[in-house]
């Protein structure tokens, strides 16, 4: 589990976040929502430790990030997975290279177990024997397939995806959604997902935390979120036509 105690951000003076407080459980998708400008990226970048929070604490099983020595939040990031919104894939290298790339950086490990390690992620995203492609012959769908495979290649604890569907069309978003869920129940990760696409609430919310102008302003599940009565997150959830329809059936 991570836990996040009244967190706050400030730049040169200005509060961006707002005294967070919440909770993302293993096994589960948690969901950062939000307007642009809300604080959604600065939140996940202050909870992996790219940005220091101004004050408040920020737990890993109880390990206060906020904290640790350099060396401990070294330990602590092998055990997180990430991915990010443009992939960040290396186009010089083939699919299994890139996989291996943190095998090779972080393990003593010999080819043969590190081969055995990317033939397993592969599986799991649905690219068997996809190893020698390049990134310039993926689809944009199969190049995030490549990127989980990649932040999953350590068996992390922890999962953070950054926009996670940014630039796919619906049929592969949904693709992606389903294999986030599949992969968090596997492997019982702790999955945080800061997103703006309202389809993957509704498919795999099972935690949403909404943020308003660095307030932590709604948290609940996909099931609930419907139904809320919090104008703020009533008047952006429904900015989608697609659950308006949902909310009228």
């Amino acid at each position: 589990m991570i836990e996040i105690r009244d967190i706050y951000k400030a730049f040169e003076g200005e509060q961006v976040l707002k005294g967070i407080s919440s909770t993302f459980e293993a096994g589960r998708v948690n969901l950062i929502i939000g307007r642009s400008g809300s604080g959604k990226t600065v939140l996940v970048k202050t909870m992996v430790g790219l940005l220091e929070a101004t004050s408040g604490q920020i737990l890993y099983d109880d390990r206060d990030l906020t904290k640790m020595t350099i060396t401990e939040r070294k330990k602590i990031r092998r055990e997180l997975g990430m991915l990010f919104q443009g992939t960040a894939l290396f186009d010089s290298l083939n699919v299994e290279e890139n996989i291996r790339f943190q095998l090779d950086m972080f393990t003593n490990w010999q080819y043969e177990a590190k081969r055995a390690r990317v033939d397993e992620m592969l599986e799991k995203v649905n690219l068997e024997g996809a190893n020698n492609k390049y990134t310039a012959e993926l689809s944009g769908g199969m190049r995030k397939r490549v990127g989980i495979a990649r932040a999953l290649v350590m068996k992390p604890k922890y999962l953070f995806c950054d926009e996670p569907n940014s630039g796919l069309d619906p049929q592969t978003s949904l693709v992606i959604d389903n294999l986030l869920g599949e992969i968090t129940q596997y492997y019982g990760i702790v999955t945080v997902v800061n997103t703006h696409d309202m389809n993957s609430v509704i498919h795999i919310g099972d935690k949403v935390l909404f943020l308003h102008e660095g307030h932590k302003e709604w948290e609940g599940s996909n099931q609930e979120i419907l139904d809320t009565e919090n104008k703020q997150l009533y008047d952006f959830i429904f900015a989608s036509d697609f659950l308006k329809k949902l909310k009228e059936s």
